[in-house]
């Protein structure tokens, strides 16, 4: 390998890896037990999972037929939806945030109605910080379903459509078994998302401990007064970062392959 790429590599790989390493150095091994048993850190553990597990499962109910929508049928306006689609991708997460306070807020556009009509107010409460992950997460799956369902034969579902079965039928026999690694990847994908969430579920949500602080917030406001409390909130989000990428491995050719 030439030294003008070698040298750039290894300083990009170093760019990638110190940080994580610093952890690594930095964390308290000795006190890492107790500190994880501290009552702030199980509350923001123990709401981050409920959240995150909630928001997948809205991720789920509104991504896989949106993610049918764009895989298997036309209609006008296709390119802008998926456009649209996308666009918490690369939204900055505070501009989402403050997107969801003006469509859920009590002055929202729904926001109001909703608590008019129901009394339910969203912004900065538990149910808002499953709106903001969910938000954010939603469109991990739909790329992740949309891109199963191009790559699966529609024959099958052809097939079945000969031998009588409905659309439904077809798609919850025939669709969803063949798809569902990539329905499994995606769902996996938008839980970690969700679980390192910050920026949209601080502004629309606040950081209230045990309410709205999830693990991200909560590592934001150790490090202000206690750092060690911070840096093994870290650890836990960065264990399951690299356990995802190892359950998707394969799925997105990042295991070794034999030549």
């Amino acid at each position: 390998m030439p030294w003008a790429l070698l040298v750039p590599a290894l300083a990009g790989l170093a760019f990638l890896v110190l940080p994580l390493a610093g952890l690594l150095v930095r964390a308290p091994w000795s006190t890492l037990g107790a500190r994880l048993a501290e009552p702030q850190v199980l509350a923001a553990l123990r709401l981050s999972l409920v959240t995150a597990t909630l928001a997948t499962a809205l991720c789920l109910v509104l991504g896989v037929p949106l993610a049918w929508l764009l895989a298997r049928t036309r209609f006008p306006g296709q390119g802008l939806v998926r456009a649209l689609v996308i666009v918490p991708l690369v939204l900055p997460p505070v501009v989402g945030g403050v997107a969801l306070l003006m469509l859920l807020g009590r002055r929202g556009l729904l926001g109001r109605w909703l608590e008019a009509a129901f009394g339910v107010t969203l912004p900065f409460s538990t149910a808002g910080v499953v709106v903001a992950e969910a938000f954010v997460a939603l469109p991990f799956l739909v790329i992740s379903v949309e891109g199963a369902l191009r790559a699966a034969d529609s024959r099958y579902e052809e097939a079945a459509a000969t031998l009588g079965a409905s659309r439904w039928t077809a798609f919850r026999r025939v669709t969803l078994p063949l798809i569902a690694p990539g329905v499994l990847a995606g769902a996996t994908l938008s839980w970690a998302r969700a679980l390192g969430e910050f920026g949209a579920t601080i502004t629309f949500a606040g950081n209230f401990p045990g309410r709205t602080q999830t693990m991200p917030l909560a590592v934001y406001l150790a490090l202000e007064t206690d750092p060690e409390a911070a840096i093994v909130l870290s650890l836990v989000l960065l264990v399951v970062s690299v356990a995802v990428l190892a359950l998707l491995r394969d799925h997105w050719g990042l295991g070794a392959r034999a030549g």
